[in-house]
C-alpha cells in the first residue's frame, strides 16, 4: 500500500468494509464514532502499518505495534477481567480506561501478552493513587508515573531491578511503563500542547518501571512493608516530578551518606512544606552499609525528615520567607499576599513527615550510587500498591 493510500484511510475514521476483522487495525481510543477497525494488515507492509498509527496520532512519538484482534485475544487470555471493566475514570475529561483498552495499549507498547496482568495491577495502583480525580497528571510540572514491582512476577517476566535500572535495555521495564504512558495519551488524550500543560517534562514520561532489587536488600522488599507477604506479587505507584543522583562513595558512616540525602532533599528549588515527599531508591551497596550499622527503613525515614530543614534566612534568600495567603504556596516576605508561615520565623521542615520519606532498594552492587525521586502530591497518603492476580484457572 502507498503512503497516500494510508494518509487518506487515516483522515476518516470509517476503515473499508473487508470480509473478517482479525487482521484489522484496532483504534485504541475507546472515543465513539471513532473506533472502528483499520486497515487490514495482511495488506500492509510493516511500515506502512506502523505510519498508519503515526498519522492516527496512536504514538508517543516512537513506532508503536499495531494490534489486531488477534493479539487482543491473546493478551486478554492473561486475565479473568472482564474486557468492559473500568480501570480508571477521569470525569473532568469524560474519559474512562477499560481493560480492552489498557491490553490494545499494552500491544502497541511492545509488551508480551504476559505482561498484562502487571499493566492492570499498575492502573488499579494509579487508581489508588487518586490520579483519576485529580489534574496532577496534566501538571505544569511534567509529573509522571513511577511504577515499582515487587514479588514473584517481577523474575518470572524479566523486570530489572538491577544494573542500570533507570536506564534501557530490558522489554518489561520498558513496556509496561510505556503502556501506562501510551493509554495516557490515546485513551485520556493527555497530550503535550493540548490536555498535559508540562512546561518541559521528564524522560519519565515515556516510561518509568522498575523491580526493587529485593535480592541485593538488606530489609524486607517495600511489599511487605505495607501489609503483603514476601511471595505476593505487587505494583506500586507514584507520580514524580523528577529525580536526583546521589553520589557517595567516600564513607562508611551512615549518618555521613545521610547528610548527603538530606542535603540533596532539602534543596529550596522544590516545592517546599507539608506537601514534600521524596523516594530513596538506595543502590545496594548504600542499603547494607546502613543495615549493617543497625540502621532500619524507619530509622533513615525519621533520620532524613529531622534533618530536612532550612531556616528561615535560606527562604528568605530564594523569595520563599512567606506562604500566600490564597495559594499557601512559598513567597517573598514582601509580596503582597504574603503572610506569615504558621510556624513563625523558625526552621522549616521540607518534607510532610517521615512517613513521606519512602525507602526502597534497586541498582547494581557495584558502587555507592542512589537516586532521589521527588513525588508529587499529597505527603501524608498511603502508598498505593496493587496486587497482581496470577494466571487465569
Amino acid at each position: 500500500m502507498t503512503e497516500s493510500a494510508v494518509s487518506a484511510r487515516s483522515t476518516s475514521p470509517e476503515a473499508p468494509e473487508a470480509t473478517g476483522s482479525a487482521g484489522r487495525v484496532l483504534d485504541p481510543t475507546g472515543v465513539p464514532g471513532r473506533s472502528a477497525p483499520g486497515p487490514d494488515l495482511s495488506g500492509l507492509s510493516a511500515q506502512d502499518a506502523i505510519e498508519y498509527c503515526f498519522r492516527r496520532g496512536w504514538t508517543d512519538g516512537m513506532p508503536v505495534v499495531p494490534c489486531t484482534e488477534e493479539s487482543l485475544a491473546r493478551f486478554l487470555a492473561q486475565t479473568d477481567r472482564d474486557p468492559d471493566e473500568v480501570l480508571l475514570e477521569m470525569p473532568h475529561l469524560a474519559r474512562r480506561c477499560t481493560v480492552r483498552l489498557a491490553a490494545i495499549n499494552a500491544v502497541m507498547a511492545g509488551c508480551l501478552p504476559e505482561y498484562l496482568p502487571v499493566v492492570l495491577a499498575a492502573w488499579d495502583a494509579l487508581r489508588a493513587l487518586g490520579v483519576g480525580r485529580s489534574a496532577l497528571w496534566q501538571s505544569t510540572t511534567g509529573s509522571a508515573p513511577f511504577l515499582l514491582v515487587n514479588g514473584p512476577v517481577a523474575q518470572r517476566i524479566e523486570v530489572n531491578g538491577a544494573g542500570n535500572v533507570f536506564g534501557s535495555g530490558f522489554r518489561a521495564n520498558a513496556t509496561i511503563g510505556r503502556a501506562i504512558r501510551l493509554t495516557a495519551l490515546n485513551v485520556f488524550a493527555l497530550r503535550p500542547h493540548l490536555l498535559d500543560q508540562a512546561t518541559q517534562g521528564t524522560p519519565a514520561k515515556y516510561s518509568c518501571c522498575i523491580a526493587e532489587n529485593e535480592a541485593a536488600s538488606p530489609w524486607p522488599g517495600f511489599h511487605e512493608d505495607h501489609g503483603f507477604a514476601r511471595e505476593d506479587s505487587t505494583v506500586s505507584a507514584w507520580l514524580i516530578r523528577g529525580s536526583l543522583y546521589l553520589e557517595a562513595r567516600h564513607t562508611s558512616s551512615p549518618e555521613q551518606l545521610l547528610y548527603d540525602v538530606v542535603d540533596s532533599a532539602g534543596r529550596t528549588g522544590r516545592l517546599v512544606g507539608t506537601t514534600g515527599a521524596i523516594i530513596l531508591v538506595f543502590g545496594p551497596e548504600h542499603a547494607r552499609l546502613l543495615a549493617e550499622a543497625g540502621w532500619s527503613k524507619a530509622d533513615v525515614q525519621r533520620f532524613v525528615y529531622e534533618h530536612t530543614v532550612r531556616t528561615p534566612e535560606d527562604l528568605d534568600r530564594v523569595g520563599k520567607g512567606a506562604v500566600s495567603r490564597r495559594t499557601r504556596w512559598r513567597v517573598p516576605i514582601d509580596h503582597p499576599d504574603a503572610i506569615e508561615p504558621e510556624e513563625g520565623r523558625t526552621p522549616v521542615h521540607t518534607l510532610g513527615s517521615p512517613e513521606s520519606v519512602r525507602v526502597i532498594v534497586a541498582g547494581a552492587d557495584n558502587a555507592g550510587v542512589s537516586t532521589i525521586l521527588e513525588t508529587a502530591g499529597r505527603a501524608d497518603a498511603p502508598p498505593a500498591i496493587a496486587r497482581v492476580a496470577g494466571p487465569p484457572a
